[in-house]
């Protein structure tokens, strides 16, 4: 059986009827982020209220949680707070994205149908960062100070090609 937040909702109905959806998602659960954010793991939640503005069907979400994420210079375990609130505006087709006003984010809900799945992973792929690292010093506190010190010998293959090419 499919968890509540991955089933496909209509949005017009959510919308016109001013609906609030709460949710509470663990973040390995989403299919959406596993490609792009491998061994991703936490929990988001928050509430998604839907309404209607200047024709639209529009989506507010509200969302916190933590994610932990694999820093890329120690490939220790980093914590990334999430915290956001964003607005969007629900289209049935791309053609109608002209129609957005500028402080909406547009999102494509194929045939008026999106989950709160959707939604989230949208929000998420946005939010969490590209080159997940410990922030302060240029170094980790976990990288060994060998390991980050750059060797004092480096051999460079290449130093003598401009020589050999100007023969």
């Amino acid at each position: 059986m499919l968890p509540p937040w991955s089933r496909p909702l209509e949005v017009d109905r959510l919308a016109d009827g001013g609906a609030d959806v709460d949710f509470a998602i663990p973040l390995a659960e989403l299919s959406g982020l596993r490609p792009q954010r491998a061994g991703v793991a936490g929990k988001v939640q928050g509430r998604a209220q839907f309404t209607r503005e200047r024709g639209l069907a529009v989506a507010r979400l509200t969302l916190e949680g933590s994610a932990t994420l694999e820093c890329q210079r120690c490939m220790q375990p980093l914590e990334f707070a999430l915290n956001s609130q964003v607005r969007v505006a629900l289209l049935h087709s791309e053609a109608e994205v002209a129609r957005v006003p500028e402080e909406l984010e547009p999102v494509l809900a194929p045939g008026g149908r999106i989950s709160i799945g959707e939604l989230i992973t949208e929000e998420l792929l946005l939010s969490l960062p590209i080159v997940p690292l410990h922030e302060g010093d240029t170094r980790c506190a976990s990288v060994p100070e060998a390991a980050a010190a750059a060797p004092a010998d480096t051999h460079r293959p290449f130093a003598q090609l401009a020589d050999l090419l100007k023969r």
